[in-house]
């Protein structure tokens, strides 16, 4: 093969990707200059992280690149400071049903919710709610409380990236979305027997 054919794709590649650095610049510039934090709003929500940023690639990541975030991620997990995994399941239920916070017009001390019915079947009286994660119904009932159970429901509320790196689930403790009481609230709601969501 010709010597300068073999360059010439070579030399597009770099083009591209100089170009696609000098647009990302150019639109963190923009950014930068178009918002400011408000509230419980703070601009740097607004960027990728760099795995993040790996998961929105045309793509998809190797699965050794998926498990090193997987890996990174999972450091970010931090269990219940006195142990304890649940709190009130009521509380929860109105957490998961709240899409509330994180916008600029929050006041500073809105509580957030956590949106969870944007995407996933909670409660047997549910009229509305998403798919595009699974269906929780009946998640205690099912799933049992084992530790291993436990544990893991609590990791993936609180960062799903460590479980599975590009999931759409928000990380709800690591991005302070929620905080450590409401997740125990909301685990509350998936495992407690009384609840909605194991009760009909």
């Amino acid at each position: 093969m010709n010597k300068y054919l073999m360059i010439a794709p070579l030399a597009l590649g770099i083009h591209l990707a100089t170009a696609a650095d000098d647009m990302t610049a150019e639109f963190k510039q923009m950014m930068d200059g178009s918002f400011e934090s408000s509230g419980i709003a703070d601009k740097h929500r607004l960027y990728q992280l760099d795995f993040q940023a790996v998961c929105s690639s045309d793509r998809m990541p190797s699965a050794e690149r998926l498990k090193a975030i997987e890996a990174e991620q999972m450091k970010t997990i931090r269990w219940p400071s006195d142990g304890k995994y649940t709190g009130d399941w009521k509380s929860g239920e109105k957490i998961a049903i709240s899409g509330r916070g994180l916008t600029w017009s929050d006041k500073a001390d809105t509580t957030n919710g956590g949106g969870c019915y944007n995407c996933h079947q909670l409660s047997h009286t549910e009229i509305s709610y998403g798919t595009i994660g699974p269906s929780l119904l009946n998640y205690g009932k099912l799933r049992g409380n084992s530790e291993e159970m436990v544990k893991y429901t609590w990791g993936k509320i609180w960062n799903a990236k460590a479980y599975s790196a590009c999931s759409n689930m928000p990380r709800n403790g690591d991005a302070e979305i929620l905080t450590e009481a409401q997740i125990k609230d909301v685990m509350a709601y998936l495992f407690d027997p009384e609840s909605p969501v194991n009760k009909p």
